[in-house]
């Protein structure tokens, strides 16, 4: 685990080194200075004030004044800094000025009004979730908490474990509405659970060119399966509404009067549907193919969003070309047995 991780420091939590200028009233009264003089010295030369603002079309930058680095990176340069005079001479700060360095309160940080102190970690050659996991394990073996004394993994990991809380209800949510849209549809609860039962075949396709792409799960990578199973569901739809007008005209033809008339017409409205299926899933998929080859600013994510959709579609179109008419033949052939017709 360690060598997954590129860095890892802490924060600082005590306090910083701070210098106190305490102007001696005596000297300054000496040279004609005010309090306020010396004041504007070290807040301009040292400290930096910002004296205008520039504008660059609608940009606006603040122009701060003071002494380049190199001549205030040290106590004895910061007592070297001049201080103009009414009389025009120039008198270094050290006689104007005591100078004296203390430590400083620390920077308090506090959430759930509990004071924290932050660990920061970069990885690399693994995904979020594994490392913190790993880490976790190995935290609980070798380090005991204290009371008081709480560890939460925050950052990247802390949105997408909000992610993951949010896509747990997005998917069913999105399977559900799929499944009542079509029965809404067909009116017939044997031929959704047939459309729905067609969407594994198309996540099949995309579980593998996320695999050959090397992508890890994400956001992006759930949000692409979840458009799939929109698409996936539709090209069920054309095939299955297909084999329901063929069938339907068949028997209303009355040439529907043996198992072969059966096979025989759903092989016809497979048959004629596969030209219509193809040139839907071919546009869907040309269209996202840009995609696949952008290399501009956000195709890393839209691509793991495409990914998944060209991939299930290929995968969909191949193996409901062939299941959807054998289910369909199995579901007519047990319910014409059922009614006696055959």
């Amino acid at each position: 685990m360690f060598e997954e991780a590129i860095s890892a420091f802490s924060e600082r939590v005590t306090g910083g080194n701070y210098m106190d200028f305490d102007i001696r009233r005596d000297q300054i009264a000496r040279y004609g200075l005010t309090v306020g003089d010396v004041q504007d010295v070290i807040m301009t030369a040292i400290g930096g004030m910002n004296v205008t603002r520039t504008v660059e079309g609608l940009e606006r930058y603040p122009v701060n004044l003071r002494y380049n680095r190199e001549l205030r990176d040290s106590l004895e340069k910061i007592r070297r800094v001049l201080v103009p005079t009414p009389m025009g001479a120039q008198v270094p700060l050290a006689q104007l000025v005591n100078f004296s360095i203390h430590k400083g309160p620390a920077g308090i940080k506090s959430e759930n009004a509990r004071r924290t102190a932050w660990i920061y970690v970069d990885i690399k050659d693994v995904d979020l979730g594994s490392y913190v996991k790993n880490a976790k394990r190995v935290v609980l073996e070798n380090i005991d908490i204290p009371a008081g004394y709480s560890i939460v993994w925050s950052g990247q990991y802390e949105y997408m474990e909000k992610a993951k809380k949010t896509l747990n209800l997005i998917v069913p949510a999105t399977l559900i509405i799929i499944f009542i849209l079509l029965y809404i549809h067909f009116h017939n609860i044997i031929e959704a659970l047939i459309v729905m039962g067609t969407l594994p075949f198309a996540m099949v396709g995309g579980i593998w060119l996320i695999y050959l792409l090397d992508y890890n799960v994400s956001v992006a990578v759930v949000v692409g399966f979840i458009a799939l199973s929109g698409l996936a569901a539709e090209t069920g739809v054309v095939m299955l509404v297909y084999l329901d007008e063929v069938f339907a005209r068949r028997v209303k033809g009355g040439s529907m009067t043996s198992y072969r008339d059966m096979v025989l017409g759903i092989i016809e409205g497979a048959a004629e549907r596969v030209r219509p299926k193809i040139m839907t899933v071919a546009t869907t998929v040309i269209g996202l193919l840009p995609v696949m080859w952008g290399s501009e600013t956000g195709s890393e994510v839209m691509k793991r969003i495409a990914a998944p959709m060209v991939g299930g579609l290929i995968s969909s179109t191949i193996l409901t070309l062939i299941i959807i008419p054998a289910v369909y033949l199995t579901w007519k052939k047990w319910e014409f047995g059922y009614q006696g017709k055959l």
